[in-house]
């Protein structure tokens, strides 16, 4: 037992300040593995230097990668840089507080995609409280019956309803399509929606094009250097956080206090480079294990989902930068503890050894009065006595893993939280010699649904009134049958004009176009 309790003290950094520690001891490092990694890791903290300074740290794009300025709009490259996101900054803060001085708005409608709806969604149920002005809701994807959920709620209040619609680009088609679905919802309720509408958007964009041209109440700007996952310090969580009464100034204090800490030139006293070397050492650096994350404590349940995207899509990739093909990534998934005991523990536990577990501790159980429900003992304490059971458990039985406490579920600390993950992603990328920034697979699978979106009009232009076969219509046109078939099975599902006529099996099945 002294030894663990040995290799904790040696394994274990804190920070007064933010009260938030990160302890390493229960993985399975040797001393011969740190010193190995000692100049990657150096050679990685020089490269983070460079790129905070303004080199490009995106080549495929020839960007800047600049997420680290949003919280310290000082250590900006330039100074005409730096004064331009403390205005937007100081925008913000004005716009939110005419808004909530106003009284006019009881809810805001936030419609983004990925990094545009992860963040700020992460946050907002993280430190929302029944006493915010303004109750939020998201829009984050293209299925109509989530909107139509999501419209039933606002039903009666869309008078008192801003949206925020948020896209870099303005040509995100789930986006497009929530920003098109909400604005016919308001003219069925006979509620102007340009009056109520605010763009967070590229300057020039098809988005802020059209809310120009529509008389929309206000923009702000998304910019290049700054990418989808990393931006919710950003107008992007900024606006509908600040709206919702978050106080944001708080969480930027929070997370560029992280980012001195995790600037330190030492590797093993740099808490975002000791997280990837544990996670390069856990997959051999090649991500041969996943992620499990598991915080105890229901305010933080979005964040492995949150986790998921900074991670997969910075650091799954298929080729390195010289190149060559490498197939890195890392699998990260989780829900909350102590409900996962219940559920997926058994098999962390027992079953295939292909993880290791990242345990995020809150220390204070509640802002009310402890209640015991037992003598001497609350909930909380019930919480807290899972935690370090599961993880003592988890050990006894040859399973690694990481924990990461935080004082409180405070703005501060969250700030903080996500600062420490931004980094050590980019610590890995470079770690394991890959280009964290970038996202071509996500283009590609957009670039695939369009051809599928084609398809689906070649095929309604081709349905007659006499039913065909979807190999019919494939040779028709000259297509791959399986994609017809799937394309007429979702008209016929959808398109009250698309008739099926069952066969039995999907070669028999056939299609007509009725009156």
């Amino acid at each position: 037992m002294s030894k663990l309790w040995d290799r904790y003290q040696q394994y274990h950094l804190s920070h007064h300040g933010l009260g938030i520690s990160l302890d390493v001891s229960r993985m399975g490092f040797s001393g011969e593995f740190l010193s190995r990694m000692d100049a990657p890791a150096r050679s990685a903290l020089e490269s983070m230097a460079a790129l905070e300074a303004g080199a490009e740290a995106n080549p495929d794009e020839h960007r800047m990668v600049g997420h680290y300025w949003l919280r310290n709009a000082g250590l900006a490259p330039s100074a005409e840089l730096g004064k331009t996101i403390a205005d937007t900054n100081a925008a913000i803060h004005r716009f939110a507080a005419q808004v909530h001085e106003s009284g006019e708005f009881t809810d805001v409608l936030v419609i983004g995609i990925g990094g545009s709806a992860l963040g700020p969604q992460f946050i907002s149920d993280a430190l929302g409280t029944h006493e915010n002005p303004i109750r939020l809701h998201f829009l984050d994807n293209t299925d109509p019956d989530g909107m139509d959920r999501v419209f039933e709620s606002l039903q009666g209040r869309l008078d008192h309803t801003l949206t925020v619609v948020i896209s870099k680009s303005g040509g995100t088609k789930e986006t497009r399509n929530g920003m098109l679905e909400a604005k016919r919802q308001y003219e069925l309720a006979g509620v102007p929606f340009g009056a109520r509408a605010v763009a967070v958007t590229g300057d020039g964009s098809e988005l802020d094009v059209y809310a120009k041209t529509n008389g929309w109440l206000t923009r702000f700007p998304m910019w290049d250097w700054v990418g989808g996952r990393t931006s919710v310090m950003s107008a992007v969580g900024m606006v509908p956080l600040m709206l919702q009464g978050i106080p944001m100034e708080r969480l930027l204090l929070g997370a560029a206090e992280m980012d001195v800490w995790t600037r330190c030139a030492e590797p093993l006293k740099n808490p975002a480079m000791l997280l990837a070397l544990m996670w390069h050492y856990a997959g051999n650096g090649k991500g041969e294990k996943d992620m499990v994350v598991l915080p105890y404590k229901d305010r933080l349940v979005l964040f492995s989902k949150y986790l998921q995207q900074l991670v997969m899509e910075s650091l799954g990739k298929r080729h390195d930068l010289d190149g060559k093909e490498v197939h890195q990534g890392i699998a990260v998934y989780g829900n909350k503890g102590s409900t996962d005991q219940h559920a997926y523990v058994q098999q962390l536990r027992d079953g295939v050894h292909n993880f290791f577990v990242t345990f995020v501790e809150v220390r204070k159980d509640r802002s009310s009065a402890g209640f015991d429900v037992e003598p001497n003992t609350t909930t909380g304490d019930y919480l807290q006595g899972f935690l370090r059971g599961t993880r003592s458990a988890l050990f006894d039985s040859g399973r690694e893993s990481i924990t990461v406490s935080l004082p409180e579920v405070s703005p501060e600390a969250v700030g903080a939280l996500i600062a420490l993950y931004e980094r050590a992603v980019g610590f890995y990328g470079s770690l394991v010699h890959v280009n964290a920034y970038h996202q071509p697979g996500v283009e590609a699978g957009k670039k695939a649904a369009s051809a599928v979106l084609s398809l689906q009009h070649q095929v309604l232009g081709a349905l007659t009134k006499e039913a065909q076969t979807a190999s019919e219509m494939g040779a028709l046109l000259g297509a791959d049958p399986e994609d017809v078939y799937h394309v007429l099975q979702h008209l016929s599902a959808n398109r009250a004009s698309v008739h099926l006529h069952a066969g039995g099996s999907p070669n028999v099945d056939r299609f007509s176009l009725t009156a």
